[in-house]
């Protein structure tokens, strides 16, 4: 079974108070012919220089960016000898264990992948942790209750949209329609944000009602561009509020509101540029920002820890919360300070929780 999800470090961040809301509201590669080495220390701790992290999302999107920033201060600050970002796996799963391979191939051997088809990344995983590298899943856990990643370090994708809605709900005066705009409908963090959109919307005993759902226009903007503009043409004077809890959604919607100037409220979800200057402006309400750079600062540690030996998992395939947060015109000008003193408690959480060291 997959591990049981830890809370120490979750989307407590999230929490909502009315106040607030008044204001604003997730391949075979060559067999390595060595076990990792045994791990030394160093005066100032671990000697990581051995390791070379791979981190490789299923393919482009902006929301993995930041991957490459928290992979960099982890390399500066921990001594890890490199990272490097990957996104050539065009979202076909085929594509991206080539990617992988490429990556072992040319020394790579520890990796923290976002898996195209949260079906079948086990396999992956499996076939990496069979060649002796260490492998951690990144913004995405698997689906079902099996991870065979050591770890899984991901947005707790169900509650953050859970408390999406729900502030979105507030800021509708607790009554009215909601469209929910999300990815693509097989990813597994998907089927968990429908699951905490629809559990906001139950608990308001039908003063609440879920106009449609919007899935699979993630893949870019102007796909996002196109189904705002519908939705809006057809059914804008029917929609009080729009919960988006994927990336190009969210920008769509916050343009589509803004442009129409329809009286409709948004909960929109990452910090693009336009969602941050929309809500300085009182355009949308907020959005749930995720943790991507804590992702690639903590999933590069760790993933070093383990491919060195320095350090062992305590459980297995343990799922972790990488955090989310609720950003208003309240504190659209702090949050990212609040995001990097949550990604450094995660990481003491693991050096002193959740693995075992020294």
């Amino acid at each position: 079974m997959m591990s049981r999800r830890r809370s120490g470090v979750t989307i407590a961040a999230l929490a909502i108070s009315a106040g607030l809301l008044v204001a604003g509201c997730t391949p075979a590669a060559e067999e390595a012919t060595e076990a990792p080495a045994e791990e030394t220390t160093t005066a100032t701790g671990p000697d990581f220089s051995s390791v070379q992290v791979a981190l490789v999302p299923g393919g482009a999107h902006p929301y993995f960016q930041p991957w490459i920033a928290g992979g960099e201060a982890a390399v500066a600050e921990f001594g890890i000898g490199k990272t490097e970002f990957n996104e050539t796996g065009e979202w076909d799963q085929t594509k991206h264990n080539a990617a992988i391979d490429s990556m072992a191939a040319q020394g790579f051997n520890a990796f923290g992948i976002f898996g195209v088809s949260p079906t079948d990344i086990n396999t992956t995983f499996l076939n990496l942790k069979g060649q002796g590298f260490a492998v951690g899943s990144l913004a995405s856990c698997p689906a079902g209750d099996v991870n065979e990643a050591d770890f899984c370090l991901s947005t707790d994708t169900g509650e953050a949209a859970y408390l999406a809605t729900v502030a979105l709900i507030e800021q509708m005066g607790g009554e009215g329609a909601v469209v929910h705009l999300t990815g693509n409908a097989v990813d597994s963090n998907t089927v968990r944000r429908i699951e905490g959109v629809q559990r906001a919307i139950d608990e308001t005993g039908g003063a609440v009602t879920l106009l449609t759902t919007i899935t699979d226009i993630d893949t870019d903007l102007q796909s996002a561009e196109k189904a705002v503009t519908d939705l809006l043409a057809a059914q804008g004077d029917a929609v009080n509020g729009i919960v988006t809890t994927a990336y190009n959604p969210a920008v769509a919607a916050t343009k589509g509101v803004e442009s129409t100037g329809l009286p409709i409220k948004v909960i929109a979800i990452d910090d693009d540029a336009i969602i941050l200057d929309a809500i300085r402006a009182g355009t949308i309400s907020g959005t749930v920002v995720q943790n991507p750079w804590g992702q690639g600062y903590v999933g590069s540690y760790v993933l070093a820890a383990l491919q060195t030996g320095y350090c062992t998992m305590n459980e297995p395939g343990l799922i972790v919360d990488s955090g989310s947060f609720l950003v208003t015109a309240d504190n659209v000008e702090t949050y990212n300070a609040d995001r990097e003193a949550t990604s450094k408690s995660i990481l003491a959480a693991f050096q002193s929780e959740y693995m075992t060291c020294g």
